[in-house]
Formats: structure tokens, sequence, C-alpha cells
């Protein structure tokens, strides 16, 4: 274990016996940081401190501030297209003119590199402090920013925001060009059947790695689950729209997918992604969900077949706090924030998300779910 995976983990520990990992979502609800409506009022002034300077908040390691530093501050060294994504560019940064006399794939495996995505993608930056709070933990860092650099093509530093996420050097790829974008090539009614095997658990009657598992511990799909329904990210679990009926605008009606759903043997699960260093874990990418998806149309096809969730995620959700500690922790992204018009244009989303909370923890309820114990992993 490296000296940064020791300061992670001892962090993380620390955690457990924070305000936020309360298992008591009164006690939450009574902390300093749930009842300060500090925003009420308050005026973001542009340039007043270094981004992420004071991104100090007890759900985000140090491995977390470093990566949104580099990312929010790094200089543009190198650039590189991604093959069949056309949509976004690999950029290499560093602080360290030196790196210039380095190729790109070297510093990418360094972890020295993010993808600039589009403008219409700035959902994700939400995504990754919404994943932070919840103590699920994975999504890749992600923050907005404006480039200027003359590597760039000029619709990359015309002056709008786009969101830039981490790129993680060591994402597990299936060696297939027409499905590139998953570790394993998983259908619909195989994640049903490794969900019933509850895959890694000590009452599991299957092992990892071994048919119908994979190698992803049961716990992972609720996590996946969870964020997925409050994002309504459709595109992982329920390509297809299977879960609800579409509107003749979404891809999924466009690209003839749903006529699919009539047979469940043809669906298939798409960016279910592992790292090479932690195959047992998901992670998340993505993730600019729908905040404006109606909540008569909420997707309740992304829970079936989970069994449980997450504690830390549903006292967060039990609570009230979470729009207030999402506002707490938008602002150290002072782009984003800006971006966004501030608690005002911000407002919208956060509450929407909060909704869609409430309505996950009636689900829970109904169903009679259980609340399973968190992994700090």
């Amino acid at each position: 274990m490296n000296t940064q995976q020791q300061r992670d983990n001892t962090h993380l520990h620390n955690l457990q016996r924070s305000y936020l990992w309360t298992t008591d979502p009164e006690k939450l609800k009574k902390s300093e940081q749930c009842r300060n409506l500090w925003y009420n009022g308050f005026n973001l002034k542009e340039g007043n401190r270094p981004r992420f300077a004071e991104a100090n908040l007890p759900w985000f390691t140090l491995d977390d501030v470093e990566k949104m530093k580099l990312l929010a501050n790094g200089t543009v060294i190198k650039k590189d297209r991604i093959l069949g994504h056309g949509q976004i560019i690999r950029v290499a940064l560093s602080y360290n003119q030196d790196a210039l006399f380095h190729d790109s794939q070297s510093l990418c495996l360094n972890g020295l590199c993010g993808l600039i995505k589009r403008s219409t993608d700035l959902y994700e930056v939400l995504a990754f402090h919404l994943d932070r709070i919840l103590g699920l933990r994975r999504s890749l860092p992600v923050v907005a920013r404006r480039f200027c650099s003359h590597l760039l093509p000029y619709k990359y530093t015309n002056g709008v925001t786009r969101p830039i996420v981490w790129w993680a050097p060591d994402i597990q790829h299936l060696n297939d060009s027409n499905n590139d974008q998953n570790s394993f090539t998983i259908r619909w009614l195989q994640y049903q059947d490794l969900l019933q095997q509850r895959c890694g658990m000590e009452d599991s009657r299957t092992s990892l790695g071994k048919s119908p598992c994979l190698t992803v511990l049961h716990s992972e799909w609720a996590k996946l689950a969870l964020f997925d329904f409050l994002l309504q990210v459709h595109d992982r679990l329920d390509r297809y729209c299977c879960g609800f009926q579409p509107d003749y605008s979404e891809s999924c009606v466009q690209e003839l997918l749903h006529e699919k759903c009539r047979n469940p043997a043809e669906l298939f699960l798409v960016h279910i992604l592992v790292r090479k260093s932690k195959p047992s874990q998901l992670v998340f990418i993505d993730n600019a969900g729908r905040p404006f998806h109606s909540e008569t149309k909420l997707n309740f096809r992304l829970l079936q077949g989970i069994d449980g969730f997450p504690r830390t995620a549903v006292t967060m959700l039990q609570s009230g706090c979470l729009q207030n500690l999402l506002l707490q922790s938008l602002h150290v992204d002072t782009e984003f924030w800006g971006s966004q018009g501030g608690y005002e244009g911000l407002k919208y989303w956060l509450n929407t998300i909060d909704r869609r909370g409430q309505v996950l923890l009636q689900y829970i309820k109904e169903h009679n779910l259980t609340i399973t114990e968190d992994s700090l992993d």
C-alpha cells in the first residue's frame, strides 16, 4: 500500500466518527452543517480564493482534492482523441513544464489526464458531489472549467464552461470496438440472476468470478441502482427505456432500442466498468442523468432485483440535509457555482434529487428492503 492510500484510508476511517457517517438521521439533522443555511443572501465573489483551496469537507479524501485541483488548475500540455468518441477530448495536465517532454500515454498512466466533455454534461459535476456525500465513492472526480489553451480547438476555448473528468488509467475495457465501454458483457437476465446469487457475500452460493457472478460484489449493484435512480441515469441498467414510456426524442426510441423490451433476452447492460486494481468495485462514468425527467415517469426498473441499500446513503436521504450539504460541496467548485447562477440556479436540480430521494425511501419501506452496513474501501 502506497503512502497516498494510507493517508486516504486514515481519512476515511476518521469519517466513521464524524457527523456525516452517523446512523441516526435525527442526529445528522441537528448537526451544525445541516442546520446552517449559510447560503441565504450569500454572493460568491469571483476570484476571491483559489479553486478548491477550502475543499476540506469530510466527504472528500485528500486524493479527491488533489485530483480536483489538477483538473481545475493544471496546464494543458498534450491532447488526443478517444477513438469512437468524437464529442470528447483527452488532455494531459501538469503544473510542471518538464512534463512537456513526456508522451501523453505515459502521463495518463501516471494519473495526469482528464476528459473534457460537452457543456451539456455539466450535470456530471453535481453527480460527483452527490456520490461523495452519499458515501458511495464510485464516481471519478470531475470539475467545471473554462479552457484557453492554444492546443485545443476553438469550440473548447470559446468561453463556455465544460466538465473535465479525471481519467482513470486502469479501467478494464473489453477488446471489442463495439463494446469497449464495458468491462463485462452482461445481459439483463444474467444481471437479475447474479443479484439472486448475492455474489461475494457471506451467504452467497457462488464465488466471485464464477458464473453467473462477475468479479463485482453484490453490494455494488445497490450503490449503482440508488445513484442511477436519484439521477435518472437509464444508460447503464436500462438503456432500452423499458422501465417507463419514453418520449419520441429519447435516444432509445430514435435508435429503435425500445422495441427490444418485448424480448428480455436481447437486453444488455452498458457502462458496467471496474478498475483492474479493484475488480470487485464498480466505476460510475457518464453520470449526466436527467434532471428534468418527469416524476410521473420515474424509472423503477433501475431498482429491480435490489434487496437492500447502504446505510449512509439512506441516512442522508432520511435526514433532510442532502440539499444543504450539496450546496456546501458545490460551492467549492467556483466555476460550476458561477456558471449555474449559484443557489438560485441550482435550486431546481437539488429539489428534484431530494424529491426522488423521498420516493426511494417510500419504495424501500413498501418493499421492506434491508439497510446494509457501509464499507469504506
